[in-house]
Formats: structure tokens, sequence, C-alpha cells
């Protein structure tokens, strides 16, 4: 049964944060949640639009560039304060971007009392988080390198990071095979149901010219 758990929910509250910090009364939870959701979005297409303007990059360095590992909301009565955690923000700190996500971002939550409060934090060890590495294996399968290649070359660049151990799981039609499978790769430990393990996790879409891959990452960071 605690297979079919997302490991982040499961350990809220005891080595997983909230990422969302308000209060709202009943009548207006929904709301906010719904308000949540559009900054979030936003940012991410905003990073998103920009990166396609900004050059045909082929480089494995800058496949994984710009991710958003998560957005941090927290909100007061006259101020909302949006921290970004991104593993490698060049597109955030050019001139004029922030500006310009603060405006996109007024205009998605049309908050007339509330200031925006806009901050960038970079994260430390980049190769840590799943989204990156998610990142990095589509860009891999978007070019045509074979998912198992994909897969290990990601586990190996978690090297650089200190980690216990890592399991990467990517399902779909796998090499244009007609019919879908599911293929794993694991290294190290991975306790699962060990709540006080603390354990990272992202389930990302792949769109390729063969259909939809799905990617599943769990990182077994360490144990509190």
């Amino acid at each position: 049964m605690g297979q079919k758990i997302n490991p982040l929910g499961f350990r809220l509250g005891t080595t997983q944060n909230h990422h969302s910090f308000w209060f709202a009364q009943p009548k207006n939870y929904s709301e906010g949640l719904q308000e949540d959701k559009k900054i979030r979005n936003c940012i991410k297409n905003y990073i998103q639009k920009n990166r396609k303007k900004g050059s045909n990059r082929k480089m494995e360095s800058d496949s994984s560039s710009e991710v958003i590992t998560h957005i941090e909301i927290q909100k007061e009565i006259d101020t909302i304060h949006v921290i970004i955690h991104i593993g490698f923000p060049n597109l955030l700190k050019k001139k004029g971007a922030i500006d310009e996500l603060e405006k996109d971002l007024q205009k998605e939550v049309n908050s007339v009392n509330q200031r925006l409060n806009i901050a960038i934090e970079k994260v430390k060890e980049p190769y840590r988080q799943p989204n990156i590495l998610a990142e990095y294996i589509a860009f891999q399968l978007k070019n045509r390198v074979s998912f198992r290649k994909a897969m290990k070359k990601a586990i190996e660049l978690t090297k650089k990071a200190d980690i216990k151990g890592i399991k990467i799981q990517i399902a779909g039609r796998l090499a244009g095979k007609e019919i879908a499978r599911a293929e794993c790769i694991k290294k190290g430990r991975l306790p699962l149901q060990t709540i006080r393990a603390k354990i990272d996790y992202c389930c990302y879409p792949i769109r390729t010219i063969y259909g939809v891959l799905g990617v599943k990452i769990w990182i077994f960071v360490e144990e509190e």
C-alpha cells in the first residue's frame, strides 16, 4: 500500500516542508489555491517562452539550465513573496527579467491591494534535484539518444552530489516499439517505507515523436 503513495506527500511534516505558507478562511481557501497555481504556471511559462527565444543551444551543459526545482509562495496581508528555487538562474539574472516577470504575474493574479516580491534562489547542488535530472533525460531522448544511455549518464551526474541512492524509471513506447513497457535502473539504497528518510521525487512527461514517455525519479538524500 505504501508503494502507491507519493513519497513527498507521505513525508509532509517530517522531512518534507510545505511550498505554500498562508492562511485563509474556508470559503476563500479554493481561491487562494487557484491563485498559487496561476503564479506557478505563469513563472514556468515565462521561463519556457524565453528559453525558446533565447537560442538554439545544443550543448549538454545547457540541457538542464533554467529548470525550476520548486516555487515557494508566502502570503501576507499586503505582500505576496515568491521564492523561485532554480538550478542555473542565467535567464532570470538578465537586466529587466524580474520586472517583466512581475508585470506578467500582476496581470495574472489581479491583486490590486497586494504587491509582489520575487526572489531568486540558486540550488546549491543542481544534480541532486530530480527535476533537473528529468529535464536532462528529456533533452537526451529528444535528440534520439538511447534511453538506457541517458539513464546511466543521469546517474553519473549524481556522483558529484552527496546522495545515498537513486532510482530512475522510464515508461512508454521506448525506442519506438509498438508495445509500451517500463524500464528502470537503480543505484544505492532507497528506503521508501522509512518516513525519516529524506527522499526527493518527481514525475516528468516527455513528448517524443513516438508518443509521450513518463519519467519518474527517486533520490535518497539522507536519513534524519
